[in-house]
Order: C-alpha cells, then sequence, then structure tokens
C-alpha cells in the first residue's frame, strides 16, 4: 500500500503544479493569495465539515434501512475513515468503509458494499439538482451538466430495471474468473436498488443537496476573499456543483486536475470580474477546503481505528482482524 500511497501523492502534486503552471504570472498568483481574505477560507472549511455532518446523518438512514447496527461513535468513525481513500478513481476507495464495517462489526460486505455505492449516487443526483438549477438562471455549463445528466440518468435507469441489471451482472461475470463473484454482486445490486427506490432516492437526494449546497457557499465565500470578485451564489452554486460531477465521471482520481481546470475555465467565461490568476487561486484554495481537508480527517480516522482494531483491512487483502464468534 506505500507504494500507491506515494503514486497517490504523486498524482497529486502533479495535478496542483498543472494547475498553477496556467496561471500567466506566478507572482501575480502569489499577489493575490497574499492580498486574500483568509477569514473566508475558515469559514469554507467550516462549511465543509457540515457538509461530512449532514452526509453522515444520511449515512446513518441508510444503515438502518439496511438493518445494519453499529454505534454512533463507531459509525462517525468509519465514516470519515473512508475520506483518506477519496483520492481515487470515482471515489471507489471509500468502499474500505464496508471493510471497516466487517472488521470491526462483522457486517457483511454484501449487506455495506450497497451503502457506499447509494451514496454516491444521491451524491451525484444532488448536484445535478444543484447545477441544472444554476443552469436555468444563468444558462452557462450547459454541455456539461447535460452530459452528466445523461449519464446519471443512464445509471437510474439500470438501477431501476432489475432485468437489464441482472443481465449487465450476467455478462460482466461470464469469465470463468469473474463467475465467483456472480452471486455476491447480485445480493450487492439487492441492497442497492433498495436504497435507490423513488421515496428513498427522494430524500436522499434532498440531504445531499443541503450538504453539498454548504460547500457550494463556500466556494462562493472563497471567491469574495478576493478584492474585486463579484460573483452571484446562482452562479457559484452552479460552477461549484457542474465541476464537481465532472471530475467524478472523469474518474482522475478525485477529479485532481479536470475539476480545478474546469472551474477555472468557467470562472474567466462568466466575466465577473473574475481574472485568471483570481480563477486559479480560488479553485486551489477551494479545493484545499474541501478535498484536501477531507482527506487529512480521513487520515487521521483511519489511524483512529487502526489504534481500536489492529492493521486497518485494505480492499483486496484478507480480513486482518478475527471477528469474534459472539459478533
Amino acid at each position: 500500500m506505500r507504494a500507491r500511497r506515494i503514486a497517490l501523492l504523486i498524482v497529486a502534486i502533479a495535478a496542483l503544479l498543472a494547475v498553477v503552471s496556467l496561471a500567466s504570472d506566478v507572482g501575480t498568483l502569489g499577489n493575490k493569495l497574499a492580498a486574500f481574505a483568509w477569514s473566508a477560507w475558515f469559514a469554507a472549511a467550516a462549511l465543509a465539515v457540515l457538509n461530512y455532518v449532514v452526509r453522515w446523518v444520511r449515512w446513518q438512514l441508510y444503515l438502518q434501512r439496511r438493518k445494519i447496527a453499529v454505534p454512533a461513535g463507531s459509525s462517525a468513525q468509519i465514516f470519515v475513515a473512508g475520506f483518506a481513500l477519496a483520492v481515487t478513481p470515482g471515489k471507489v476507495g471509500e468502499l474500505v468503509k464496508a471493510y471497516l464495517l466487517r472488521t470491526l462489526h462483522g457486517v457483511p460486505i454484501t449487506a455495506s458494499a450497497p451503502v457506499v455505492v447509494a451514496e454516491r449516487v444521491s451524491d451525484l443526483v444532488a448536484l445535478l439538482v444543484l447545477a441544472v438549477a444554476g443552469v436555468a438562471i444563468y444558462g452557462v455549463a450547459v454541455n456539461v451538466v447535460i452530459a452528466s445528466a445523461v449519464v446519471v440518468g443512464a445509471g437510474l435507469v439500470v438501477l431501476a430495471w432489475p432485468r437489464l441489471a441482472h443481465g449487465v451482472i450476467n455478462l460482466v461475470t461470464r469469465p470463468r474468473r469473474l463467475r465467483g463473484l456472480h452471486d455476491r454482486l447480485m445480493h450487492i445490486y439487492d441492497g442497492l436498488a433498495d436504497l435507490t427506490r423513488p421515496t428513498v432516492l427522494l430524500w436522499s437526494t434532498a440531504i445531499g443537496a443541503a450538504a453539498w449546497m454548504c460547500e457550494c457557499i463556500g466556494f462562493w465565500l472563497v471567491l469574495r476573499g478576493f478584492v474585486g470578485t463579484d460573483v452571484p451564489l446562482g452562479l457559484a452554486t452552479l460552477i461549484y456543483a457542474a465541476t464537481t460531477i465532472a471530475g467524478a465521471l472523469s474518474f482522475l482520481p478525485g477529479g485532481l486536475g479536470g475539476t480545478e481546470g474546469a472551474m477555472t475555465l468557467l470562472l474567466v467565461q462568466t466575466h465577473h470580474g473574475v481574472d485568471n490568476d483570481t480563477a486559479i487561486a480560488a479553485a486551489i484554495l477551494t479545493r484545499l477546503a474541501t478535498l484536501w481537508l477531507s482527506v487529512v480527517l480521513g487520515v487521521i480516522a483511519l489511524a483512529i481505528v487502526r489504534r481500536r482494531g489492529g492493521r486497518t483491512e485494505i480492499p483486496g487483502e484478507e480480513p486482518a482482524i478475527d471477528v469474534p464468534p459472539a459478533v
């Protein structure tokens, strides 16, 4: 795992350098950061933490729906620990939460994995709702939002159509090496289908929209921290939601590079007093207050979980902790 972590760190640094290199004048970028009102960044970070709290409430409701009983404290640690692997394509690394639930509480992975996937589904739908509302008002980023809506809509159709979903699973597990996954994937799909029923998807999307709106407001506050910027909250919401969706669907690790680049481009194109250097600085500061803050908190939570149960289990490895028979 050390090699993987080093690789992810290299990718993260390279992406950050790529974003910075977009600046026409690194010195000017430094001046922008020097004149920035840092209270806005701390406010954005606080709103990001509120985002995590609201999403944890949804996580708890999902666990209750799946009849998975876990103490609230342990559940919170596991939930935050998943952020440590957020810098993975499509955040698939957050499936470590399912392994932690099995390791610490004996919860079968096939029972908890649908919860992790359902989180990503409702996040995408919630961000799409915020983006569509912005497009209706401002009429920018239309192509990005339409493409995202098509992809998300296609995924929801598969989830809502059991025959189609079963056909996809049968096709994927047809090779001999993958046949052993067939029953597990069927079980996971059944759980995911339950968590994406219209009524469940409605309240989970509402919670997700409230959570992600916190980070949209944080992005808007970061922009206001630069002298001379005049970006309406609605437009900031549209840009943040659209670029976050684009980064997620790009399957780049954490959307690195793609999210920041799209955010910079949209900010400059909207012509609300945001120049190239300000846009780049805003993108960097926003990602520090959202993505990288979550990774830092995740690493801390993961360390706590490791201390509780020994070596933390990582996807692809055998269980590190024997579950007591009583559990």
